[in-house]
C-alpha cells in the first residue's frame, strides 16, 4: 500500500477522532434495535421469523460482507472505504427508522449491518497506517469506542424515543450519529491509502495456508461467541433462577459497561506481559469463572459474574490489537483483518445458536454453559500461540 504523508501532531489526532467515531457507530445499529423490537414488530406486522431473521443479520453480515473487505479496500483505498461504510450506516440507519414494510425494515438493517461489517475489518489497517508506533493504545480506544458505542445505543434509545413519542425517531438519532462520523472521513480522501500493483497481492488462496490466520481467526470467533451468548441469553439465565427481568438487565449493562476500562487497561497490561500468554489465558480464566458461577450460584453474587464476563470481553479488542501487531503491511494487515473477521463471525454463531439449541435440547443451562467454558479455554491455548512474534507475511506462499 502507499503510505501517508508524514503527519502533524494536528493530524493526527484529527485521524484519531475520526477513528474514534467510526468506531461507536460500528454496533449502533445492533444496540439500538433490540431495546425497541417489541414496539418495531408491532408497527410493521412483523412476524416472530421476521423478528428471528433480525437478530441473525449482525453475524451473517460481519461475516459475509466482512470477508469482502479486503477487495474493496484494495479497488478504492481505504480512506474511501471508510466513508463509504459510515454512508451506508447512515442510510441504512435512516431509511429503516421511517418505513412501515417489514422487508424494506430487513434490507436498510442489513445495508447498515453491511457497512459496520466493512468498518469492523478495516479499523486494525486503520491504526496500522496512521499509528505505527501507538497499535495497542489506539487499538484499546478504538475497542472502547466499539464497546461504549453498543451501550449507548441500548441504553439511550428507548429514552429518545420516549421524549420523541415514537421509537423511528430513537432509531433515526443513530443514523445522525453516522452522517456527522461521515463528515470528516470525507477530508481524508484527498490523501487515501491505496494498494499497489503487487507482483504477489495478498488474495484468500494464500492466506488459507497461513496457520496464523486460522488460529486468529478461531480465536476471533472464540471470543465474539461469548459477547452473542452473553447479549442473548445471560439475563433469561438469571430470570431462570428467579430474578426480576429489570435486575438481569442491569446485570447484562455491567457486562457491557466494564467493558470499557478493561479495554483501556490494555495497553499497560500490554506492555507488562509482552509475549507471554498471560492476557490470553486470564481472559479464558475470567470468563470461565463467569460462566462457571453463573451456573451454580446464578443468585448468590450475579454482580460478581457479570463482571468477571466483562473483563473477559477484553479479549475482544486484544484480538483487533493482535492483528495490527502481526501483520507487517498495511495490505497485510487489510488481508488478515478480513480473513479473521469473516470466517471468526460464522464461528461466532456458535454462541447464540448453540446455548439456545442446547438448552432446548436438555432443558437446563448446563451443557449450553459447558459449550461457552469450552469455547472460552480456546481464548488461551490458541492465544499462547499468538502471543509468539509471527508475522503473516512470513507465512505466506510465494503465490
Amino acid at each position: 500500500m502507499t503510505s501517508p504523508a508524514p503527519e502533524t501532531a494536528g493530524k493526527r489526532a484529527f485521524v484519531l477522532a475520526c477513528i474514534i467515531l467510526l468506531a461507536l457507530n460500528l454496533r449502533a445499529s445492533v444496540g439500538s434495535v433490540g431495546v425497541v423490537l417489541n414496539p418495531i414488530r408491532e408497527d410493521l406486522g412483523m412476524s416472530a421469523t421476521a423478528a428471528g431473521v433480525l437478530t441473525t443479520l449482525p453475524v451473517v453480515c460481519f461475516a459475509v460482507v466482512g470477508s469482502l473487505a479486503n477487495t474493496i479496500v484494495r479497488a478504492i483505498g481505504l480512506h474511501t472505504t471508510a466513508a463509504t461504510a459510515m454512508a451506508a450506516v447512515a442510510l441504512g440507519l435512516g431509511v429503516r427508522a421511517f418505513v412501515d414494510d417489514t422487508t424494506v425494515f430487513l434490507i436498510a438493517s442489513a445495508l447498515s449491518l453491511a457497512g459496520c461489517a466493512i468498518g469492523n475489518v478495516i479499523l486494525p489497517p486503520l491504526v496500522k497506517v496512521h499509528f505505527p508506533d501507538r497499535i495497542a493504545f489506539v487499538s484499546s480506544v478504538a475497542g472502547a469506542a466499539i464497546v461504549g458505542g453498543a451501550t449507548l445505543s441500548a441504553a439511550l434509545t428507548v429514552p429518545i424515543s420516549e421524549a420523541t413519542g415514537d421509537w423511528r425517531w430513537g432509531l433515526f438519532s443513530w443514523a445522525l450519529l453516522a452522517l456527522v462520523t461521515l463528515l470528516p472521513w470525507l477530508r481524508l480522501l484527498r490523501h487515501d491509502v491505496r494498494t499497489t500493483d503487487a507482483p504477489t497481492p495478498i488474495v484468500l488462496r494464500r492466506l488459507v495456508r497461513a496457520p496464523l490466520a486460522w488460529v486468529m481467526a478461531v480465536l476471533f470467533g472464540a471470543q465474539a461467541a461469548q459477547a452473542y451468548a452473553q447479549f442473548g441469553w445471560f439475563p433469561a439465565i438469571l430470570e431462570d433462577a428467579g430474578l426480576s427481568d429489570g435486575y438481569a438487565g442491569s446485570m447484562l449493562a455491567i457486562i457491557t459497561g466494564v467493558g470499557i476500562p478493561a479495554a483501556l487497561a490494555l495497553p499497560l497490561l500490554l506492555a507488562r506481559t509482552g509475549d507471554r500468554a498471560w492476557l490470553p489465558w486470564g481472559f479464558a480464566v475470567v470468563t470461565v469463572a463467569g460462566w462457571l458461577g453463573l451456573l451454580w450460584w446464578p443468585t448468590q453474587a450475579p454482580w460478581l459474574w457479570a463482571l468477571l464476563l466483562g473483563v473477559g470481553g477484553a479479549a475482544f479488542p486484544w484480538v483487533l490489537m493482535m492483528i495490527a501487531k502481526r501483520s507487517r503491511t498495511h495490505e497485510g494487515t487489510v488481508a488478515l483483518s478480513g480473513f479473521v473477521q469473516g470466517l471468526g463471525y460464522l464461528v461466532a454463531a456458535l454462541g447464540p445458536f448453540g446455548t439456545g439449541a442446547l438448552h432446548d435440547a436438555t432443558g437446563g443451562w448446563g451443557a449450553p454453559i459447558a459449550m461457552l467454558v469450552v469455547l472460552a479455554t480456546l481464548i488461551g491455548v490458541l492465544g499462547s500461540y499468538l502471543v509468539r512474534p509471527i508475522m503473516i507475511e512470513d507465512q505466506l506462499p510465494a503465490q
